[in-house]
């Protein structure tokens, strides 16, 4: 069915790429700022968190999921060219017993059994600017739908991923289908003073689904964390300001896309799997660089005695 502005709008529909006018109650909206923190600075950054922080209840846990796209990777293209509204489905389990990205992959015999259920989720997070929506709906699924053999197959049938999209307010142009799944390590944190949820991402592995992918490689690490500091307005707690002098914020980064770019950059290259436009230098801060020029710069030769020049 096809609603117009002047007829009958689904209750839950809401401000989405494909579907603009609105007339329910809005979403819950959050504000996302996120930095990307390198490896050497994990341990400085999470002992910086805790000394102002308190852990959630269920402080850590894996997160798997699975990203849906259509054939010409349209939100991916969205994410990577800047637009300001985009959406992402995809569908989230927790927990290690079923990772779809940890070796040895037994691709021959699905492990549970047949009578084993786990329980999913649906999801549609959409992104206006700084500030964005999540709906999810559960579901129950046999444990061999989580398998890494049968993932491209989606988990749960086509019809019912859309429907409930539907739901969502949410209607694909094109088709979508499995493309990737992304694990990564989960812990949360509390800020005292404002209430904002804080997480830590690390390890974030990857393995594409598309189909006449099976050669490619599995497992794909990034390096370095992922924190995002969430909560209702743009505005940044006093107590976490020293994250600013460690990483370089990142409000545009995306998992779904920083995974697709290093399973498609050539292999070998040096700045491969990290994020667009960032590079590590010795010694220092995190610089940025242009993304034609993705290569590691030597460092300049200096007559023997002479200061290194001071950064800008």
């Amino acid at each position: 069915m096809i609603y117009r502005v002047d007829e009958s709008i689904p209750d839950n529909l809401h401000l989405s790429v494909s579907c603009p006018q609105c007339a329910a109650e809005p979403l819950p909206i959050r504000v996302e700022q996120k930095f990307f923190i390198t490896p050497k600075r994990i341990a400085y950054v999470t002992g910086l968190l805790l000394r102002v922080c308190r852990d959630e209840a269920t402080p850590m846990s894996q997160v798997n999921s699975v990203y849906f796209d259509t054939v010409d990777l349209d939100q991916h293209d969205r994410s990577m060219s800047g637009e300001l509204a985009k959406d992402k489905v995809r569908i989230r389990w927790y927990g290690e017993e079923y990772d779809p990205n940890r070796p040895p992959f037994s691709l021959s015999a699905p492990r549970g059994a047949s009578g084993d259920t786990v329980e999913v989720w649906l999801e549609l997070k959409s992104r206006q600017g700084f500030s964005s929506t999540k709906q999810r709906s559960p579901r129950y699924v046999s444990s061999r739908e989580l398998h890494p053999s049968v993932l491209s197959r989606g988990i749960v049938p086509a019809g019912t991923l859309l429907e409930t999209m539907a739901g969502f307010g949410f209607f694909p142009p094109e088709p979508i289908r499995p493309i990737i799944v992304i694990s990564y390590f989960r812990r949360r944190l509390v800020e005292p003073l404002t209430g904002y949820t804080i997480t830590i991402d690390t390890g974030t592995r990857s393995s594409l689904l598309i189909p006449g992918s099976a050669g490619t490689e599995r497992r794909l690490e990034l390096p370095g964390a992922v924190v995002e500091v969430k909560c209702t307005e743009f505005r940044f707690p006093p107590s976490l300001l020293p994250l600013a002098a460690i990483g370089c914020s990142w409000t545009r980064f995306s998992k779904y896309s920083a995974c697709l770019e290093a399973h498609d950059a050539d292999r070998g290259t040096v700045s491969r799997l990290w994020p667009s436009g960032l590079m590590e230098e010795e010694p220092g801060p995190l610089a940025r660089v242009s993304p034609k020029s993705r290569q590691h710069k030597p460092p300049e030769k200096r007559a023997p005695g002479l200061a290194p020049k001071p950064r800008e």
